[in-house]
């Protein structure tokens, strides 16, 4: 267990300084928890979660193919236009898109798909993209809590307990609600000094015609159609029986094959280092797994509650939301399961304990740039675009309103469960 949390924590400060990229530091903690034998080969591929790895993977596919037409561009000019290039409209305008698409999307998909449009939009308006998206990853993760599809936190719980969609909108929605109009303001006001438009830049953004942006109209109506329905198979793949990795890797392949773009321009367009920072990530974490320290913490909240609901359920929401902050939201709700079917009791009729995990989790995807995989996806796009966001940037805005979010549920938890 000592070597596995001395290469994550040496890992994590590493990422903090920002000295060293990322990956390579995901990269080096892989092998060194399998040259060390704390995980072997076996488990550490078991502890890859390739569901994740190929929705990114396909998601970014299709970004990059419909990239080509313009379409983005088009959808940049029009959002600006719709906010009448004011501040606060843009960041309603963003931020509530997000949200919304996040719960009935998932968190991930939407972060890839609107932080290209928010790029253009940034540059059209000539004010920094950075508060835009990061306002955006939060209330992803914060919209993404609302409902059972929204954050995988969420899938995960619902299929080891068969809670219903209804039942997830019903005791999360309210809060997450709540919480995405409060942290939205408080992050206006924050950022509103860093998002003032100049009256040239909204005058020129008034009077640009959207239709022109479009590039290729031909490559439009070949790929348009494809991204279209991947979107909408997203709302429906429970439905369908197919994983999220599935509906967009079936959609970057038809893409492939109805494009005119050649298959290696399509490939470059692929955040590589994104992918194999998550398979570094993955491994270390399952190393932690494997050697029981997720599980002592999971131990330490039974022991220290001592049987006490309000306890228990105050103690699991706070300590899911920073230990989620550190290592990732999906291993911890993975490894948090067992240990709440084991604190509801025998009778096992009690959901809160389920939501206040729920809540934890997806909260906590807020704390780090590494605790969701939504903040790692910006974050390599904005790697990409030449304006990196640094561990610490994310980290200082990231923590208050982590902390911010669950003070809101703490109250809403006393309300509602206690």
């Amino acid at each position: 267990m000592a070597t596995a949390i001395v290469v994550f924590a040496a890992a994590l400060a590493l990422i903090a300084s920002e000295r060293v990229h990322r990956t390579k530091v995901a990269m080096i903690g892989a092998v060194a928890v399998l040259l060390t034998q704390t995980i072997d080969q076996e488990h550490a591929i078991e502890s890859v979660d390739f569901n994740t790895l190929g929705l990114l993977a396909g998601m970014m596919l299709v970004v990059r193919l419909t990239e080509a037409t313009g379409v983005y561009n088009y959808m940049a000019i029009r959002a600006g236009q719709i906010s009448r290039g004011r501040p606060l409209g843009v960041v309603v305008a963003l931020a509530l898109t997000t949200a919304v698409l996040s719960a009935f999307l998932d968190n991930l998909t939407t972060v890839l798909l609107v932080v290209p449009i928010t790029f253009l939009l940034a540059d059209t308006l000539d004010i920094d993209p950075i508060p835009l998206v990061l306002i955006e990853i939060l209330v992803s993760n914060i919209g993404g809590t609302a409902t059972l599809i929204g954050d995988p936190p969420n899938i995960m719980i619902a299929g080891a307990t068969g809670l219903s969609f209804g039942a997830f909108i019903s005791n999360l929605a309210p809060l997450a609600i709540f919480t995405f109009v409060v942290v939205t303001g408080v992050l206006y006001l924050f950022y509103r000094r860093r998002l003032q438009i100049a009256p040239e830049a909204r005058d020129r953004v008034m009077e640009l015609d959207a239709r022109k942006s479009i590039e290729d109209a031909d490559e439009l109506r070949r790929t348009g159609p494809v991204l279209v329905l991947t979107i909408l198979a997203f709302f429906v793949h429970k439905q369908l029986h197919l994983e999220p990795a599935t509906v967009a890797l079936a959609g970057a392949s038809i893409m492939l094959l109805v494009t005119r773009q050649s298959v290696e321009k399509a490939l470059s367009g692929i955040e590589w280092s994104t992918l194999f920072f998550f398979l570094g990530l993955f491994v270390m974490v399952g190393a932690l797994e494997e050697r029981g320290a997720i599980q002592e913490i999971a131990d330490g909240i039974a022991s220290a509650t001592d049987g006490d609901r309000t306890a228990e359920l105050l103690g699991i929401a706070w300590v899911s939301a920073f230990a989620s902050g550190v290592v990732d939201n999906i291993p911890f709700t993975a490894t948090m399961i067992p240990v709440v079917e084991q604190l509801q009791g025998a009778e096992k009729s009690d959901d809160a304990y389920w939501w206040v995990l729920a809540i934890g989790a997806c909260f906590g995807g807020n704390a780090t740039l590494i605790a969701a995989a939504a903040n790692v996806a910006a974050a390599g796009m904005a790697q990409r675009s030449g304006r990196p966001i640094g561990f610490m940037v994310f980290l200082r805005v990231g923590l208050p309103v982590t902390l911010l979010s669950m003070v809101i549920a703490t109250g809403y938890i006393a309300l509602r469960y206690l």
